[in-house]
Formats: structure tokens, sequence, C-alpha cells
């Protein structure tokens, strides 16, 4: 896993978000202050940071423009190499997701014993999903993982041990100062620090309803303090000036962002996150471009894009969780909080991609180790069998697991056709580009269509854009991202119809001759 994530990361071109992660990063450690990108808060920007200090780039503290413009900025435009600068971001992100790979080994041996949690471990290090953006200096699979390490600990506090529930908070208050759609965890996981240490009181004097009703708020004051350090780390003055827009939020909603305890900062940038929610998104799926959301849009978006060994697993592991008695009490830990975490992002308007249920190829890796507690030989010839499946596909797709897609579906050649954004194309190819221009269209006129946040002409390529020329001026080669062709109308519609596909670069560019 180590091996494909770091020759991944080498090789892929800045996606959509990772420049504003980036630049945010850079103002942090250089800086200390709060400007930039509210919408998400600073821990998982903090952990890019990290490899943001030690490349020790150049950075313009003068520079003005918004959070987009301020990372192209650092990138492109300070005299920084933006291959290395990349790297060293995504490497903390990197570690990071590895060590994850540890608490899903931990938690699923605690169930289900070494083999189980070798399986579990097995399914976590070959999926798609969590190699792709675990290798991207972004932050899902940072949430997504402190979540898991959150249930985790709760589960260890049934033993009685007391330190466990707010270790469990301080991992909650993680996941919040990383990502705010993991905020509908919170009663989740104050509920089951409640029945932990209810059932851990079970041991000394008896259930105890009051130290269990103490336990939840441990866990939430333990959250709330380390998403108030966070913002400390950043600026101890907790200067907060915003540079973009910041809605006004009526409603229930607003009621919840003024009653939460957390800095303003965090609240403006929920109250960011609730505008982008209004704002009208285009989605595609299975072919269809449509405006608005889908409710089925994540369920559909998995089921093409998880192996298909993987989703036998997962499914067989929840069954196996909530079926077989000794397990039963774990099925909350391991369930409940991927449940309502999809359920949350279901509702959302951003149909954008299956990174947005990031958190589920961790919980159910290991309720998939839990199959193996059936003591059946034909159980683990099936289950090794599934997870050799798994390997394979993942080995099969490599480098590419962006655009991965199962076996039904035709592979990452053809996700193309079925999905788009981060699913496909967020504009990682943009060296391989460059690379398949020279050796095999030197000298020959170039158009491009790009959908993402590099810079084309910094990878050599020298471009135009075809949609502000005639129709009939555009010879020779033309190069279309798959998520701007997803959504062609109008001039690039015509452009595209009239032009032969002749060339595919990484599965999320396709070369056309015209």
């Amino acid at each position: 896993m180590a091996f494909a994530m770091v020759t991944t990361a080498v090789r892929q071109t800045p996606t959509i978000d990772e420049p504003v992660y980036v630049g945010a990063a850079a103002e942090y450690t250089h800086e200390h202050r709060l400007r930039h990108n509210p919408e998400h808060p600073p821990l998982g920007k903090l952990v890019i940071g990290a490899g943001v200090a030690l490349a020790d780039p150049r950075v313009d503290p003068s520079f003005t423009g918004d959070q987009g413009a301020v990372g192209r900025h650092l990138l492109y435009e300070s005299g920084n190499d933006p291959w290395r600068l990349m790297l060293w971001a995504r490497l903390p992100v990197i570690a990071l997701t590895l060590l994850f790979g540890l608490v899903v080994f931990a938690f699923a041996r605690e169930l289900a014993g070494t083999a189980g949690a070798l399986a579990a471990l097995a399914l976590y290090c070959f999926s798609p999903d969590v190699i792709a953006h675990g290798s991207l200096a972004t932050l899902d699979v940072p949430a997504a993982g402190f979540v898991l390490m959150s249930a985790w600990l709760l589960w260890r506090a049934r033993r009685g041990t007391q330190l466990y529930v707010p270790l469990a908070g301080v991992a909650l208050g993680a996941a919040l100062a990383t990502k705010m759609s993991t905020l509908p965890a919170v009663p989740v996981f104050m509920a089951l620090a409640a029945v932990s240490v209810w059932h851990a009181s079970a041991a000394g004097r008896g259930r105890d309803s009051g130290r269990a009703v103490a336990g939840a708020g441990v866990l939430a004051l333990a959250a709330v303090a380390v998403v108030w350090m966070t913002y400390l780390m950043v600026d101890p003055r907790l200067r907060w000036t915003p540079e973009q827009h910041v809605p006004t939020v009526r409603g229930l909603r607003g009621l919840l962002v003024e009653m939460l305890p957390l800095p303003e900062a965090y609240r403006d940038g929920m109250r960011v996150q609730f505008g982008l929610e209004n704002r009208p998104w285009q989605g595609f799926l299975f072919g269809r471009l449509y405006s608005g959301s889908l409710w089925y849009y994540l369920p559909a978006a998995l089921l093409v894009k998880t192996p298909l060994g993987m989703l036998a697993l997962w499914v067989a592991g929840a069954v196996v969780v909530v079926a077989v008695r000794r397990l039963r009490p774990a099925a909350p830990y391991v369930l409940a909080a991927p449940v309502v975490l999809l359920a949350a992002a279901m509702q959302g308007a951003r149909d954008l991609g299956t990174r947005y249920a990031v958190f589920l190829p961790l919980f159910l890796a290991v309720a998939a180790g839990c199959v193996l507690v059936v003591r059946r030989r034909w159980v683990c010839v099936a289950v090794g069998a599934l997870v050799a499946f798994v390997a394979v596909g993942s080995l099969r797709a490599y480098p590419y697991y962006l655009p991965y897609s199962n076996e039904a579906f035709g592979g990452p050649g053809r996700t193309r056709e079925f999905l788009h954004d981060s699913n496909v194309d967020w504009g990682q190819d943009l060296g391989r580009l460059a690379e398949r221009l020279r050796e095999r269209y030197p000298g020959e006129r170039v158009w491009l269509v790009y959908k993402g946040s590099g810079v084309p002409s910094r990878y050599g390529i020298r471009a135009r854009d075809p949609r502000g020329v005639p129709a009939g001026d555009v010879r020779g080669v033309l190069a279309v991202s798959d998520s701007a062709a997803a959504k062609a109308t109008g001039r690039l519609a015509e452009l595209i119809g009239g032009s032969r596909p002749v060339d595919d670069v990484g599965h999320s560019i396709t070369i056309y001759r015209r």
C-alpha cells in the first residue's frame, strides 16, 4: 500500500482541491493566521503543512487573492517546484493513511482474531478509494480515519479502562477539526460513550446511569477542546477575518450553528458549507447529466467503484456482526457511525464522488474480517478467495486508482461512461498528458479543455482553448478532460462530436483527432 500510494503521488499533478489546502497550510505555518478556506477546519491542513514546511517553499505573504489563487501562486508563480512541493505535501497524509491501517487491524483483531484482522487489513490496503485519496493532500481519509479510531477506543472503553473515553473524544475532536462532515457522528459517539461506561460500571458497583451520562459529557468536552486547540495552534490570538463571503444561515441550521461551542471561524466555515449546499450543482451518473442531486447517487457510485469481492465481504460482514451473538455488542461501534454518516452524505447537494463516503472502506473492512468468526472451512476458503480477487483487481488497476471501477463496469478505462469529477478526472494527469504529447504528437497543434487546478504551461503543454474560436479553425490534436466531456454542451459538444478519439491519458483525459 505504501508503494502504491507513494508512486502514485509522485506521478500525479495537483487535483482540484489540493492547491487550496496546500496554500492554506503554507499560510498557517508562515503567517500563523486564519484567512482562507474556512469551510474546512485546520487540523488536516496542519498535517499537510508538516510536509509543506519540510519542503521549505518560497512564500509570498504580500500576495492577495482568493484561496484558489493563493495555492496556484505558491505552486506555480513563486519559484517553487510544483512536483517536489506536492509530493512533500502528500507524504504526511500517506503516513497517516498507513497508521489508520493499524487501527483497522487492531479493531478487527479484538473482534475476530488474527486471521480476521489480516483479512480486514488486506481489504483496507487494497481498497482503490483509500489508495487514491490517501495519496493526495486532501482531508477525506484523515477525517475518516479519526472517526474509526474514536469508534475503536470507545469499544475498548467497555472493558472498564476510563482513559479510553477521553482518548476517544480526542480522536473524535481530530475528525471534527479535519472535516465538518463528521459532525453527524457526534451524537452517535456520545451515545456509545454512555453505553461503554454503563457496561464497564457493571463490573464494579453495578450499572450507573449517572456515570454513563458523565462519560458522554467527557467525550464531548474532549472533542470540543481538541477543536479549540487546533485553531489555537494556528493562531493563539484567534484572529479571524474571512477573505470570502460568509452567507447568513437562518432557521434551524442557523440556530444549530450559533449554539455550537466552537470558534467563530469554525461556525463561519459551517455557514460557508451551508451556502455551498444551496448552490446549483451538476451531477453525472450512468451517462446522464443532471442538475441538483440524487439521493441514491452515493450507493450507485459505490457500486461502480468498489471491488466486487469487497462488496460481497462488506455485506457478509455486516450480517455476521449483527447475527452472531458474541459480536452483536460490537455492531453499534462498527456500523452505527458509517450508517449515519452515509445517510447524511446522501442528503448533500454535491454529487461529486465516493470520497464523501470513504469512511466505508475503513469500517466495513473491520466488519468483513468478522466473517471468519464463522468456523466453517468453506467460509475460510470463500473469504480467502474474495480477498485474493480484490487484491488482483487492485493490482491490475495500478497506478490508476482515481478512475477505478470494478470488473462489472469495465475497469478504469470505462469509468468515464458512468461517473465524473473525483471518481474519474480530478485534474491529476497534466504531467502524463505532457509526456504523451511529446512522445506521440510532437510539433502538432494542440487544443486543450482541462478541468483542474494545474497550470498546463508549467508542465510544458502549449495549447489553446478551442471554445473561443470558430469550430472550423480547430484542427489537430484536441485533448479534453473526461469530466469536461461528461458535461459538454454547445461548442464543446460540437467539437467532440466532430472529432475522432485516438488516445487515452490516465483514463482521465481523452485525446481526439480533428
